[in-house]
């Protein structure tokens, strides 16, 4: 069975940072690639980072560009996604994605097999 397990959300302040982690339980973790999405109330689900597992090359939305940072451990099994200079607009449900690695369309949510529960990020002005 697939888990996706996010942990890292809190609450902080604008211009703070926060680190989010995904533990995956799979096998070929290194093949995957991996997403951050995210969701405020009343949006629709936002793309905010990718990383394939060769690179590896990383993909962002535009409203996170030079703020945030996706990485990953292919020993941990881990992605991690450092946010910096936050602001109360990345406030949002952020939620980990796995999906194959031939995966070409990074930022489509329905591109993404397994996903994880979420961790909320509260960001106060």
């Amino acid at each position: 069975q697939v888990q996706l397990v996010e942990s890292g959300g809190g609450l902080v302040q604008a211009g703070d940072s926060l680190r989010l982690s995904c533990a995956a339980s799979l096998r070929t973790f290194n093949t995957y690639t991996m997403g951050w999405f995210r969701q405020a109330p009343g949006k629709e689900r936002e793309f905010v980072a990718a990383i394939k597992w060769s690179g590896p090359r990383t993909y962002y939305g535009d409203s996170v560009k030079g703020r945030f940072t996706i990485s990953r451990d292919n020993v941990k099994n881990t992605v991690y996604l450092q946010m910096d200079s936050l602001k109360p607009e990345d406030t949002a449900v952020y939620y980990c994605a796995a999906g194959r690695s031939g995966l070409s369309r990074v930022g489509v949510d329905s591109e993404y097999a397994y996903w994880g529960q979420g961790t909320q990020v509260t960001v106060s002005s």
